[in-house]
């Protein structure tokens, strides 16, 4: 139990660790951002607990396709927001996007050989 609250505390103080930096510098948070912690931790954890080479070699292989279909949302944001489109809209309507395309990602994959 104290595992799993140590890995929730880390991945909290990430998120809020990213929103103060905004604060002062919207690009260095976003270069935070974008850096694969949460990947890389869940890889360390998933490591830790399993050490199985195939699972963490699935994993690894099946995040780099999951991270494709979420990346039009950080086009369509900042589009919508320029436009006047208020924020909660826009980050709607970014994370609709998203959704469509993960599940389009889960349908096509398989037609073309990914194991997601």
């Amino acid at each position: 139990m104290l595992y799993l609250i140590v890995k929730a505390l880390l991945s909290g103080v990430i998120i809020a660790l990213v929103s103060e930096i905004a604060k002062r510098s919207p690009g260095f948070a976003a270069l935070v951002a974008s850096l694969p912690l949460v990947s890389v931790l869940g890889m360390i954890w998933l490591w830790r607990d399993t050490a199985d080479p195939a699972r963490m070699a699935a994993h690894a292989g099946a995040t780099f396709w999951y991270v494709l279909p979420s990346l039009p949302m950080f086009l369509l944001i900042p589009l919508l927001l320029k436009r006047g489109v208020a924020f909660y809209p826009a980050l709607a309507a970014g994370c609709a996007l998203t959704v469509a395309l993960y599940l389009a990602m889960v349908w096509a994959a398989p037609k073309v050989g990914l194991t997601l």
